[in-house]
């Protein structure tokens, strides 16, 4: 995991396409020790999540080259790491569990992210429909113990198509039903890495089957 941290620093530091040809090999050598940890989470977490799909590692990796076509940014360079592991892959709108690798800003989490319309209807609907089963859930001290608030935007009012007056209403309004928690640098180097992240995917589980129930249920 060093090696990764130091090799996203230095890309940090020197995101040019020269560069990055020139120490290519570097860069070879970190994306196969994560397309490594890829393959453990993954065997992992399908003994407690069946919907996961015996996967290549190599599918739940996201690419490093950024889209600069409409971007003031030019920098061709992604600085970090991420994959997802989630059944359809990570193109699919459905929950699963995200692995991001940045030096002092990597963390692991996962659900669904900024969901395109009518996958985030299905999910209020689901919440609206079910809020008890949900809010056990969020209130479960294992998952508390890793997740304690949504990741993103949220809508300062009710959602169009549901009362205003709704008892859970503040359970609508996020624009994102994704958790996260942070990982130090010395949380990736320290040699728990692994077991960390596959005791917190258990719990993150209990949410992605709600979510994913959601999907088959109101989309």
């Amino acid at each position: 995991m060093k090696a990764i941290l130091e090799f996203l620093d230095d890309l940090d530091k020197n995101n040019n396409r020269e560069w990055f040809n020139a120490n290519r090999e570097r860069y070879e050598s970190a994306r196969d020790k994560v397309l490594f940890m890829n393959e453990l989470f993954i065997n992992e977490i399908r003994k407690f999540d069946k919907d996961i799909p015996a996967m290549d590692p190599k599918e739940c990796l996201f690419r490093i080259y950024r889209d600069i076509r409409f971007s003031p940014d030019k920098r061709p360079y992604k600085t970090h790491f991420g994959s997802y592991v989630a059944k359809g892959g990570f193109k699919s709108n459905r929950a699963g569990y995200y692995f991001h690798i940045q030096p002092g800003e990597s963390f692991l989490g996962g659900g669904i992210w900024m969901p395109p319309a009518d996958v985030l209807k299905a999910l209020r609907f689901a919440i609206y429909d079910q809020p008890e089963e949900y809010l056990s859930i969020l209130n479960d001290p294992g998952f508390k113990r890793y997740f304690t608030e949504f990741e993103g935007e949220k809508l300062k009012t009710a959602p169009k198509g549901f009362p205003p007056d709704f008892k859970y209403i503040d359970l609508l309004k996020p624009k994102s039903y994704a958790v996260g928690m942070s990982l130090s640098d010395d949380d990736l180097v320290n040699g728990k890495l692994i077991e960390t992240g596959v005791n917190a995917f258990r719990e993150l589980y209990k949410l992605n089957r709600f979510l994913n129930s959601a999907l088959e249920q109101f989309l």
